[in-house]
C-alpha cells in the first residue's frame, strides 16, 4: 500500500511539474497575440463621395473674341449648378499613399463685356473636369494623425461656351474647350481632435499646361464608427490656362460636404 501511494505522489507530483511547463509555455503566446493582432500591415483603402457647392468667377475668352468676367457667387450657386460629380480615394500603407480626386462640374453664370458696349449681357456655361493622382510620404506619422508630403499629376478638361445677348455681338454663340496636364505637389494631413472628432485638409499648388494651379482645403470631421464618417469644410481650387486664343483664369470655391468609407 505504502509503495501505491509513493507512485500516486510521484506521478501527482510529475504532473503538476509538467501542467507547470505548460502554463510557462502557454502564457507567453497568449500575451503576445493581442500585440500582433494590433500592429498595421497591408492596405487600407478610404473612399470619399462629396458634393462642392463651388461658385465660379474669373475670366475667359476664345477665338479671339473680348475676354468675358465670369461671377457666380455663392448666394446664386443653386441656380447656377446644372450638375457636378465629385469624389476622393486614398489607399494607404504605414507611411506610404496614393491618392486620387475627380472633379466634373457644369456651371452657368452671367458674365460681363469690357465697358458694356459690345454686349448688353453674357451667358457663359462652362463644363470642367479635373482629375488627380498621387503619392504620399507621411513625414510625420503617430496615433492622433499624420502629415504628407504628395506630389502627382493632374488632368485638366475645360469647355466654354460664351453666348453674347444685344450690343454689336448680340447673338454670337461661340465655343471652344482645352485639355492639358499639371505636375502638382504639396502636403495633405489628418489630425484627431477627440477620438470621433477630426481636422483634415491639403494645400497643392503646381504648372505646367497652366501658368499656375493651385487647390486649398481644410475639413472637419466626425467618426461615427471604425468605417464610416462625416466631413463639413470649405475649398478653393483656381487654375490660370491660356493658349492659342483659349483662355481659362478661373476660381472655384465654396463649402464641401462629404462622407468617408474605409475598408
Amino acid at each position: 500500500m505504502k509503495n501505491y501511494i509513493k507512485l500516486a505522489l510521484t506521478a501527482a507530483i510529475a504532473a503538476g511539474s509538467w501542467s507547470g511547463v505548460q502554463a510557462a509555455d502557454v502564457s507567453p503566446l497568449l500575451t503576445e497575440e493581442p500585440q500582433m493582432a494590433e500592429s498595421k500591415s497591408g492596405w487600407e483603402f478610404n473612399v470619399a463621395p462629396y458634393f462642392w457647392m463651388a461658385g465660379l468667377s474669373g475670366d475667359t475668352s476664345q477665338f479671339g473674341l473680348p475676354t468675358v468676367h465670369m461671377d457666380a457667387d455663392f448666394g446664386d450657386i443653386l441656380s447656377n449648378l446644372d450638375f457636378a460629380f465629385m469624389a476622393a480615394g486614398e489607399a494607404r500603407n504605414d507611411r506610404f499613399s496614393v491618392i486620387g480626386d475627380v472633379i466634373y462640374t457644369k456651371l452657368s453664370a452671367d458674365g460681363e463685356t469690357p465697358f458694356g458696349f459690345l454686349a448688353d449681357d453674357v451667358d457663359v456655361t462652362t463644363s470642367s473636369f479635373s482629375g488627380l493622382l498621387g503619392v504620399g510620404y507621411a513625414v510625420l506619422d503617430g496615433p492622433e494623425g499624420h502629415l504628407d508630403v504628395v506630389g502627382g499629376i493632374k488632368v485638366w478638361s475645360v469647355e466654354t461656351t460664351i453666348s453674347f445677348n444685344g450690343g454689336l455681338l448680340g447673338g454670337i454663340e461661340r465655343e471652344d474647350s482645352a485639355t492639358w496636364v499639371d505636375g502638382m505637389v504639396g502636403l495633405r494631413g489628418k489630425y484627431s481632435l477627440t477620438p470621433e472628432i477630426y481636422l483634415t485638409g491639403w494645400g497643392l499648388v503646381g504648372a505646367g499646361g497652366a501658368d499656375v494651379d493651385w487647390d486649398v482645403a481644410l475639413g472637419l470631421g466626425y467618426d461615427f464608427n471604425d468605417r464610416i464618417s462625416a466631413i463639413a469644410g470649405y475649398r478653393a481650387l483656381g487654375v490660370d490656362y491660356s493658349d492659342d486664343g483659349f483662355l481659362f483664369d478661373a476660381v472655384q470655391q465654396g463649402p464641401i460636404l462629404g462622407v468617408s468609407i474605409k475598408f
